[in-house]
């Protein structure tokens, strides 16, 4: 398997992979829900998610969703 660098991924790459607003994503992650972001620079504002960890968000939530659709349907 080829080993591929972790890509950062800035917000409006996050928000259009996660259909969330940024504010709902701050919540997620105040409660450990969601991937925190990292500072690009230190002491800087600029933040980026690993692209892995935002991968395997949305890789967990439709899991859980299929879950839940088949418990509804049993």
């Amino acid at each position: 398997k080829q080993h591929h660098p972790e890509r950062l991924l800035r917000w409006p790459e996050v928000q259009a992979r996660v259909g969330f607003c940024k504010s709902y994503c701050y919540v997620l992650q105040h409660k450990g829900l969601f991937p925190k972001s990292i500072k690009l620079t230190e002491g800087g504002r600029a933040v980026g998610y690993l692209e892995s960890e935002i991968d395997e968000f949305i890789s967990n939530r439709i899991a859980q969703a299929r879950k839940e659709l088949t418990n509804e349907n049993s």
